[in-house]
């Protein structure tokens, strides 16, 4: 996983896709497109992500 690599994550119980921004040691910061808030970061554990 390298920053702008494209990766799903579970979001409300639906699965999402989002763009790396930041790589932590265990944790990952997302930008995703939300229906009504467009490039949202959301962070995630690096386990809870799906390739």
């Amino acid at each position: 996983m390298n920053v702008g690599d494209k990766v799903k994550f579970t979001f409300a119980k639906k699965e999402m896709e989002g763009q790396v921004t930041k790589i932590f040691q265990k944790n990952v910061y997302l930008k995703a497109d939300f229906p009504k808030d467009k490039g949202k970061i959301v962070k995630r554990k690096i386990k809870d992500i799906k390739e």
